[in-house]
């Protein structure tokens, strides 16, 4: 019944639209920017070609230490989800990123030179003037000042600047909408139709200048301007959200939940606190790894080990000193033959083995347990560390964090097939192994809810 990123409005107009369900939880789309329902897609690529070129979009992303005061604070990976919001009065249906690293909600807008919408009603471009609920914020309103790198126009009305750590950036006017979301298919069983989420008086970035390869972003980290605490403040869902990462390859889509669905309760399900973010920014997801365990090989590293959680980035990245002993406890325990990495850039990869895909590798892998702060200790699977790249060619999907300064993160390839959820207000991050292709139903039901 709720819907999660591509859902930025919830309806808050919980009134007639709404019967049958009261499980208050709510379910969004993810669309994978490789996915053939991702205007992304490019389909003379075959899937592992496709896996190979977001593995390198993922490195060069991350190695960039260009900086520029506040807003380059947020640190973002290279963007590996969208999710429909339909936006203003009437709507605009838009795809936007999906982003739990950073805060801003902002979409690319015009005013009344709007481009014809895509193929099935989608638009890349939300024009101001055919909405009737658009708004502008003042320069000394709270709402300009929850925003990084705002500034007063010539009228006093507040504009914002947003970069993010590897060279893209998005600036325009900060204003007000109307956000509407689809339920998930099937969200609601027994409702007569599919529901939907309305959060007026959103708060977003309303771009007229974009160096990104995108329609906008929804940031969901917990910073103030965040979708997740836009919602909670308008609507009874709370501060939780969860999603369900399919494997890469996988064409299903994932599914992103907010309110009750958020909750983790799959078997095997474990709970680790937030820490302190290492860069002073506390909209990060950030944990604590404590120790990793391969076979009988306990390995812990050398100093405290913040990690940030995040899904944008498809790569995980620690610490020399941690990743060293990791591969050296890796290739002690799986005797397979080794092989050259693909090329070109084959520095992206320190370990591969000739393989006949996953399945064969799992045959062979050892036991592997991540330990995070609380006690928390997390099955890794081979799909979990590793990645298919080529025929009979798996590769460590673990790199060295890339320069001095950046940030280990944990990656969407770990996480994948993995119910993760995010508790805002307890602190904590629960992770759980899952079916994730399961998650997102994709026959459409009839479904109406009330939050």
């Amino acid at each position: 019944m709720c819907r999660p990123l591509s859902l930025l409005g919830l309806f808050l107009i919980l009134t007639p639209l709404l019967c049958g369900c009261t499980d208050g939880g709510f379910s969004v789309e993810l669309i994978h920017r490789d996915s053939p329902r991702s205007p992304f897609h490019d389909p003379s690529l075959t899937p592992r070609a496709r896996l190979l070129a977001a593995v390198r979009r993922s490195y060069a992303g991350s190695d960039s230490s260009d900086t520029d005061g506040a807003v380059s604070e947020v640190i973002s990976g290279t963007f590996q989800f969208f999710m429909y919001v339909n936006v203003g009065t009437p709507r605009t249906r838009m795809l936007a990123l999906v982003d739990t690293g950073s805060d801003l909600v902002w979409l690319r807008c015009t005013n009344g030179s709007a481009s014809p919408a895509a193929a099935g009603g989608t638009s890349s471009v939300f024009d101001i003037s055919s909405s009737s609920t658009y708004g502008r914020v003042g320069c000394q309103s709270d709402s300009c000042h929850s925003v990084h790198g705002t500034s007063c126009d010539a009228t006093s009305f507040c504009q914002y600047s947003y970069s993010y750590v590897g060279g893209s950036n998005s600036s325009g006017l900060v204003a007000t909408e109307t956000f509407t979301f689809d339920d998930a298919p099937g969200g609601c069983t027994g409702c007569r139709e599919r529901r939907q989420l309305q959060v007026p008086r959103v708060n977003f970035g309303c771009a007229t200048t974009a160096n990104f390869p995108g329609y906008g972003i929804v940031g969901l980290s917990d910073g103030k301007s965040s979708l997740i605490n836009q919602m909670s403040a308008a609507t009874s869902l709370g501060r939780r959200f969860s999603y369900c990462l399919t494997p890469y390859l996988s064409d299903v889509s994932s599914a992103l939940n907010f309110g009750s669905r958020a909750t983790v309760t799959e078997p095997g399900a474990v709970t680790t606190p937030m820490v302190h973010s290492p860069v002073h920014v506390e909209a990060f997801y950030t944990v604590e790894i404590v120790a990793l365990r391969v076979g009988s090989s306990i390995i812990k590293p050398p100093k405290r080990s913040p990690v940030i959680v995040d899904s944008g980035s498809l790569l995980t990245s620690l610490d020399k000193e941690l990743l060293d002993p990791i591969v050296e406890a890796l290739t002690g325990s799986i005797k397979l033959p080794r092989k050259p990495p693909p090329s070109p850039n084959p520095e992206l990869f320190s370990v591969c083995y000739e393989a006949d895909g996953m399945k064969a590798l799992e045959k062979v892998f050892p036991d592997v347990t991540l330990e995070l702060g609380g006690g928390a200790l997390l099955t890794l699977k081979a799909e979990n560390l590793f990645m298919d790249l080529l025929l009979r060619t798996v590769c460590l999907a673990v790199v060295p964090v890339t320069y001095e300064g950046s940030v280990p993160t944990i990656g969407s390839i770990m996480q994948q097939n993995m119910h993760v959820g995010y508790d805002l207000d307890k602190r904590t991050i629960t992770f759980a192994p899952a079916d994730c292709a399961t998650s997102y139903p994709s026959p459409p039901a009839l479904c109406c809810v009330a939050i």
